[in-house]
């Protein structure tokens, strides 16, 4: 299927090859594919051509999203199906190099979007020079659940119609401080429990570790040698919630929340032993419960600070406009606003 013939001014470069640089989870599973994993993963690489054809398609669900940057600008978001090897092609205005990046809008539990390579004239290695690298661990708010509406809907078809990992609070910094950056984000988890799920299902200090983010221990992540500046942590949302209304659900433990939070912070700084963290509350839940997250962060905190650089960054209240009372594309912009400088802030330390 891949060797499928095209005009002979354009050729065929698979995803192995040297010039295509990946970031975040993902995961090279044979000579012609490469699996990006995590929400915002991604392969960057310059083409110069009149135009470029991606080849792709998604393991797991029938339909996953992908972004497409050209020039460091957003391009636009693509729907990618499962059933065969997608080909979406978009033209290119000037015949001199461009950078390119291809992002998974989705999450992990999606399943990977693999990629197949391009076609396109010539490419060649991109010049990614950035100041830092931010990890950001979260749920689905750092996923950028619910955020797109613009061209969808909310509840149109599948849950994950509006996800834009891109546009999320977590890259639109990073891109403002020149930051590289990696999401390891899945909606609906917590640090002790989860959303509609009282302690039985896996939560974050369960799955962080497992490539896929979700809890499988006979695929364990292989940590690069690339070391984040910053590990930022928005966890905290599906604790407090009160799931369905339905399901049976105890009132929020303030004492096991911040003692798992403890424990995963240790786990972090074992395999990040340098790394400076911030701790975030929640653009999601009301004022009273921010303070009760608040709360626990500085205790959070304090158990960590005399050895490692941690802050905390409290958001200002908002009412999230996306679905499922999310934040969309306009409050992840107000979040990053207030983000910016906090991060710049922590990094000088």
């Amino acid at each position: 299927m891949l060797s499928c013939k095209t005009e002979k001014k354009y050729k065929f470069f698979n995803p192995a090859q040297k010039e295509f640089v990946y970031s975040g989870r993902t995961e090279m599973l044979n000579d012609t594919t490469h699996a990006l994993i995590s929400s915002a993963s991604n392969v960057i690489f310059k083409v110069k051509s009149d135009s470029i054809t991606f080849l792709m398609n998604v393991k797991g669900d029938s339909t996953s999203y992908a972004v497409i940057e050209v020039n460091g600008n957003y391009y636009d978001r693509f729907k990618v199906y499962s059933d065969s090897v997608n080909r979406i092609s978009i033209p290119l205005l000037q015949e001199e190099y461009n950078e390119i990046g291809l992002f998974k809008a989705t999450e992990a539990s999606n399943g990977p979007l693999i990629f197949y390579g391009v076609e396109a004239k010539t490419i060649d290695s991109a010049s990614i020079k950035t100041t830092a690298i931010i990890e950001y661990i979260g749920d689905s708010i750092t996923c950028g659940f619910g955020a797109d509406t613009e061209e969808i809907p909310c509840n149109t078809d599948t849950w994950y119609d509006q996800h834009n990992a891109y546009l999320a609070y977590g890259p639109l910094t990073a891109r403002s401080l020149n930051a590289n950056y990696w999401l390891s984000s899945v909606s609906g988890m917590g640090i002790y429990r989860n959303w509609n799920d009282e302690d039985t299902k896996p939560v974050m200090g369960d799955v962080y570790t497992t490539t896929n983010l979700d809890g499988n221990k006979d695929e364990k992540w292989a940590f690069s040698e690339k070391k984040p500046d910053v590990v930022s942590i928005c966890l905290g949302t599906n604790d407090l919630s009160n799931g369905d209304g339905v399901k049976e659900r105890k009132p929020f433990n303030p004492e096991k929340y911040t003692s798992n939070y403890i424990d995963f912070i240790k786990e972090i700084f074992e395999i990040y032993p340098n790394t400076k963290l911030a701790l975030l509350t929640s653009p999601m839940v009301s004022v009273e419960n921010n303070d009760i997250l608040l709360n626990c962060l500085q205790k959070v905190k304090a158990n960590f600070e005399e050895e490692h650089i941690v802050a905390i960054h409290k958001f200002k209240p908002m009412k999230p406009s996306g679905c499922g009372s999310h934040p969309d594309l306009k409050d992840h912009k107000i979040m990053a606003d207030q983000l910016v400088p906090f991060y710049t802030e922590l990094l000088k330390k």
